[in-house]
């Protein structure tokens, strides 16, 4: 299924520049932190970072939206959406969950 509407199109490359512009801004203030929060590996860190950019705004503009739900495991979502939980620890519980996630590779 693609996305053929004209505004769906525009709003995915706008959440995809957007995605790149932060991933890049997080990388170099914090690369490990980055990498951890972006649930993404050195190489994609590499890349990421040393986009210009005209780069970006061309890889932004793909018709599929290049970040990743990273919550499509059941208990990481129903842990930071319990209500019974305090904030902080429905995060820090997350969290331990998304340390053992893979990263993303290049392939």
């Amino acid at each position: 299924m693609t996305a053929s509407n004209p505004s769906t199109l525009a709003e995915i490359r706008e959440v995809n520049l957007s995605y790149l512009l932060l991933a890049q801004r997080l990388l170099n203030e914090d690369r490990v932190s980055a990498m951890y929060r972006l649930g993404v590996s050195e190489q994609v860190a590499q890349v990421l970072s040393s986009l210009t950019l005209a780069q970006a705004v061309k890889v932004a503009s793909s018709s599929h939206l290049l970040c990743g739900f990273r919550f499509d495991d059941h208990t990481i979502l129903s842990s930071l959406a319990d209500k019974d939980r305090s904030a902080a620890l429905a995060h820090a519980h997350a969290a331990i969950l998304l340390a053992d996630a893979p990263v993303t590779q290049i392939g």
